[in-house]
């Protein structure tokens, strides 16, 4: 059995976490599930022994079915935030993400039958230029998405 880096402690709860930013066609690639009311990044846990890069192949792979391919590390994120509902309700979040640029395929076709604690997700292509209009974490990718970036950015988010 695999074990995410991860540990609950009292009230507080931190995760490493390894995520694709993913564009085709001027789109890029949320999941969401039936549970939720917003929209997330494909990615998730590293599990311990794992790298990033090793991590998010795997992630994306499960999530979407398709074997993207990494360009580049492009962010990485430090995510401070709590949780009102839903199995983080009452802790204190740290996560620590690493955001990696996929590239493209040239195609929005997706293999996906992907279940996240027995619950179906769906993935959704959202135009860049729309993003604002929905609830999509991380929020950072709204501005990040408007224009090129070279090397690697480190940013800070408390929600």
């Amino acid at each position: 059995m695999e074990y995410d880096c991860c540990l609950t402690k009292e009230n507080k709860w931190f995760r490493y976490r390894a995520a694709a930013i993913i564009i085709e066609n001027g789109c890029v690639l949320f999941v969401t599930n039936e549970n939720e009311d917003y929209y997330y990044s494909v990615g998730g846990g590293v599990h311990i022994g794992e790298t990033a890069e090793d991590a998010v192949l795997r992630e994306v792979y499960e999530e979407t079915g398709v074997k993207y391919e990494i360009d580049r590390l492009a962010v990485i994120h430090e995510n401070f935030f709590s949780e009102d509902s839903g199995s983080l309700k009452g802790l204190t979040c740290h996560e620590l993400a690493f955001y990696y640029l996929m590239k493209p395929r040239g195609s929005q076709q997706l293999f996906s039958n992907s279940y996240s604690f027995d619950k179906k997700e769906e993935l959704i292509w959202i135009p860049i230029k729309d993003l604002h209009k929905y609830k999509a974490f991380p929020s950072f990718l709204i501005d990040y998405l408007k224009s090129e970036h070279e090397g690697v950015e480190h940013i800070i988010t408390k929600e």
